[in-house]
């Protein structure tokens, strides 16, 4: 039959390493009773190639072995196994293609309560994709959401797992709904987290502030870069707790984040900001890092 999403969704040009080798397009590879795509046992990552570079990949193939530990699964593959994958799956690509590589774990059976995984049963896949990498300078309006994120009381915010990002997307949807791009999410204390897509920073009388990672939201690989680069480069980097007020009286807001590095925010809801001299430093930073 194929794949049926192929008849609504025209995919990019994809490879997927599963069960000893390569398959092109959108591999099916769960059934109805595997327990990831019944229960949300699944975690992944997502690293960048673009412009010939793949900054941090080892980064990310170490946190979605970290993510497979705190899901209860097994971290199958090392880490030099995963880049000597990656290695094979960008040569099917065109040297600078804009791609994004996904790892994958996930748990087949379920464990002697059902609801819970059968670590035993872990599986894996290494994905890569044509995605190209979103125009920074279209810019970025916000809101302030009315969904939170969950403490790691409620959620395993401690991986980068696939039953996290339903509560982004409705986020994202409702904010979408109101003439925004991406909404921005609070703690359950109500400090601001995170975007729904990104990590977020401003700046005020040059001084870089984000929020202090606090368990909730996933303190992304790219921020904490983007942070080292900032601080080697003289610029001050504090993490605190802020607060919606401090976004909306920023001098400058931008995000960092894997899919779209680092990018402005130019509204934060009916406030207009132009992209400023951090925002700018930050980019500029992080590109040279990733061609070094």
């Amino acid at each position: 039959m194929g794949d049926p999403g192929s008849k609504k969704h025209n995919w990019s040009k994809t490879w997927t390493f599963f069960d000893g080798d390569w398959h092109e397009g959108n591999l099916p590879i769960m059934g109805v009773r595997t327990h990831a795509a019944w229960l949300g046992t699944s975690v992944f990552d997502g690293a960048r190639a673009f412009e010939g570079v793949t900054p941090d990949l080892d980064l990310h193939f170490m946190r979605v072995n970290r993510s497979a530990i705190a899901m209860g699964l097994r971290p199958l593959v090392s880490v030099e196994n995963w880049l000597e994958l990656a290695d094979e799956g960008l040569k099917r690509f065109a040297p600078d293609a804009a791609l994004y590589i996904r790892p994958m774990y996930w748990a087949e059976f379920p464990g002697p309560v059902t609801v819970d995984a059968d670590p035993e049963s872990t599986r894996w896949c290494l994905s890569l994709y044509e995605a190209p990498m979103p125009d920074p300078g279209r810019g970025t309006a916000i809101t302030l959401s009315p969904f939170r994120r969950p403490t790691v009381e409620c959620a395993t915010t401690d991986a980068k797992a696939g039953c996290l990002y339903p509560n982004n997307a409705r986020a994202l949807a409702e904010a979408q709904g109101r003439g925004f791009n991406n909404a921005v999410l609070c703690d359950m204390l109500g400090n601001v987290a995170e975007l729904a897509t990104a990590n977020l920073f401003l700046a005020r009388d040059g001084v870089v502030m984000t929020p202090a990672a606090n368990g909730t939201f996933l303190a992304g690989i790219t921020r904490n870069r983007v942070i080292g680069l900032l601080r080697e480069d003289g610029v001050p980097v504090v993490e605190a707790a802020l607060s919606w007020k401090d976004f909306r009286e920023a001098d400058e807001v931008f995000s960092s984040g894997n899919y779209s590095k680092v990018t402005p925010i130019t509204r934060v809801e009916q406030r207009e900001l132009q992209p400023g001299p951090c925002f700018r430093r930050a980019r500029e930073l992080y590109w040279e890092f990733a061609h070094a």
